[in-house]
């Protein structure tokens, strides 16, 4: 019978022949974090705990080796000659606040009126979630999607609207669940034209 233990890929399981894959430093100090919150890091359920943890982070931050720039190098331009709004509405992601490192959990919508080519609409979502697999704070978040959208896609306007919640605010501190946060950038047409504005903002539901 194959042991669960073996298998890396399983989830939360351990691969007990792998003990190289997380740095020691690493373990030692989700180990300290653990001993000083008050539990003891030798105890049955936390024994692996500092290696599981270790692996989230690096699951959590793997958009630090994510050029999100690169989903939007290939466009398509035989698009029947659609020269409308483009929207990809309640995109989920989560991030990690990097004051508190605590989860950032929402929904983005992401708009663009193109130019002369459109993008596969998988990137935008791509493009979100290379930026959001970093820690951040969601001001930032909201103007790189729109930054790397509007650099490289060369749109008549980009949209970009984020909400979400900050366990930061609802867990720790004030503690004041069912809050959410909304940031927005505009730019091109969206920023300069009312009427292009009121248009993709009632299209988002905003």
């Amino acid at each position: 019978m194959t042991d669960p233990l073996a298998s890396p890929d399983d989830g939360d399981l351990i691969d007990a022949t792998d003990p190289g894959a997380v740095p020691a430093e690493v373990t030692d100090a989700i180990r300290t974090l653990i001993r000083w919150a008050g539990d003891d890091p030798a105890r049955e359920g936390l024994i692996d705990t500092p290696r599981r943890v270790a692996r989230a982070w690096r699951e959590y931050c793997a958009g630090y080796g994510d050029d999100p720039a690169h989903h939007l190098k290939r466009v398509f331009e035989e698009v029947g000659g659609y020269d409308e709004i483009v929207l990809l509405k309640d995109i989920p992601f989560q991030s990690h606040c990097e004051h508190h490192m605590a989860p950032i959990i929402g929904k983005a919508h992401i708009a663009y009126l193109p130019q002369n080519h459109v993008v596969g609409i998988s990137k935008l979502a791509r493009v979100l979630h290379g930026f959001a697999r970093r820690l951040q704070v969601q001001e930032r978040l909201t103007a790189e999607v729109a930054d790397c959208i509007w650099d490289n896609l060369k749109p008549q306007g980009v949209a970009v609207v984020i909400e979400a919640s900050h366990a930061c605010m609802t867990a720790r501190g004030v503690r004041t669940p069912g809050v959410a946060m909304v940031t927005s950038r505009m730019m091109g047409v969206f920023r300069d034209d009312e009427r292009s504005r009121k248009e993709v903002l009632a299209l988002m539901g905003c």
